[in-house]
């Protein structure tokens, strides 16, 4: 890996390569991707089962598009028993991780006869997005999945490209059921997006989108996004190392190339304040690449978006991993709390050698569905609220309104609403 020396212009370069990669930069496919849901939008499931012929190349109909219970039994024969037990225990963990963040309705009741509160319901439905092929996922269906069957959401569908013979990834239905998946549709790309965004007489509308997907499903996301509502627009996956002296330079190495394995845009960033510790990583990271399967996109993706950043302090180091604000954010020093109280931009945040961000990816609890591509800054990992609506109540009495009736009017009459002033003057005239 290249080692740089950490600079106003290094950094400033670096940032401009990294937002290259967001999905928002691929204008010359979205044309596309809008005529494909305009065209699922106008002819339904003629449209859907059209598509799915030419890119999926099978045969769909009306009455293969629903996953049968057969079809779930039989998947649970071709998974290694082991991997069931491991996914119902990660499940568990996503569960119990994700409850703690469930919040009731308030009401605030006062003598005059002010009531205000708000309310927090559930969405309806739900629709979850999962790649199938050499992309799928079953940690990332979890993910998805348990947040909103711990909001509550009644009805929870999700749709995945099938193969030629109309199969799906065995791991895939098994991870469903356990999630607790209500029905599962054989429908993907930009077509699967617009069907549970507008709805067709087999796949029925959601009221959010969540899942990730390639470039054309992510477009087809921010597209319905106003429709429906949506969990991000996830661009490539990234891991930023905050590292001193004390770090095991084998340890950062593998951590990196956890993540640059993805895909040939994901990012791979270590910052250090040891020159040392930078040239060991370097060389483990040539040595671990060496016996690893994907070696070929490890290569492509470190070349592109990979470094070693030398900083004069770790303020600097600190510094530069907010302006980046990462997916997943390591810190392996000597005080890793301390060093986290100063870090206010991640997705994620990884503490010590032992909490490695696979430990995040499959089983510890929080949610690996993160923000990319610098969206740390505002925005925050799937969460139980994304599945929530929250609705303000208000309710007055003659005599609470009538302390504040003339102050309304005069806040109505300044911004030019007569018609506002005179909605609260009537009741006191």
């Amino acid at each position: 890996m290249r080692i740089v020396d950490l600079t106003r212009e290094t950094r400033k370069n670096i940032l401009n390569d990294l937002l290259k990669r967001s999905p928002s930069n691929y204008g010359q496919y979205e044309s596309k991707v809008n005529a494909i849901i305009q065209d699922v939008r106008t002819r339904g499931d003629k449209a859907l089962f059209a598509y799915t012929k030419e890119f999926d190349h099978y045969d769909l109909t009306a009455e293969n598009i629903l996953v049968t219970e057969e079809e779930i039994k039989e998947a649970y024969t071709k998974v290694d028993p082991k991997l069931v037990g491991v996914l119902r225990r990660a499940a568990e963990n996503i569960r119990s991780f994700h409850a703690k963040q469930l919040r009731n309705s308030w009401f605030d009741a006062k003598q005059d006869g002010t009531i205000l509160g708000m309310r927090i319901t559930p969405i309806a439905r739900a629709g979850v997005y999962v790649p199938g092929g050499k992309a799928a996922y079953p940690s990332s269906l979890l993910m998805n999945v348990i947040p909103a069957k711990v909001a509550g959401v009644e009805e929870i569908i999700m749709t995945t490209p099938p193969n030629k013979e109309g199969k799906i990834n065995p791991g895939t239905l098994v991870a469903a059921d356990v999630a607790g998946v209500n029905k599962i549709y054989k429908a993907g790309g930009a077509q699967a997006i617009a069907a549970m965004a507008f709805g067709t007489d087999s796949v029925p509308k959601v009221d959010k989108i969540t899942g990730p997907g390639n470039i054309f499903v992510a477009l087809a996301k921010k597209a319905v996004y106003g429709y429906v509502s949506i969990d991000s627009i996830a661009g490539p996956s990234e891991i930023l190392v905050l590292a001193d002296e004390s770090a095991n330079p084998k340890y950062v190495a593998a951590d990196l190339l956890s993540q640059a394995e993805h895909d040939e845009m994901a990012s791979a960033i270590l910052i250090t304040t040891s020159r040392e510790l930078a040239e060991k990583v370097s060389q483990w990271v040539d040595t671990f690449t060496e016996g690893l399967e994907r070696r070929e996109i490890i290569c492509k993706s470190l070349a592109q978006y990979g470094y070693i950043l030398l900083a004069q302090t770790m303020e600097e180091a600190v510094e530069t991993a907010n302006e980046i604000a990462s997916e997943h954010l390591e810190i392996l020093t000597k005080n890793p709390f301390e060093v986290m109280t100063k870090v206010r931009n991640a997705g994620a945040i990884f503490l010590g050698e032992h909490s490695s961000e696979p430990l995040g990816d499959y089983f510890a609890g929080p949610n690996h569905i993160l923000p990319t591509n610098g969206t740390a800054r505002f925005f925050s990992p799937l969460n139980v609220d994304d599945f929530l609506k929250k609705t303000s109540i208000i309710s007055y009495s003659r005599e609470a309104l009538e302390k504040v009736h003339e102050d309304i009017e005069l806040f109505a009459e300044n911004e030019g609403l007569t018609a506002h002033a005179g909605s609260i003057r009537v009741r006191f005239e």
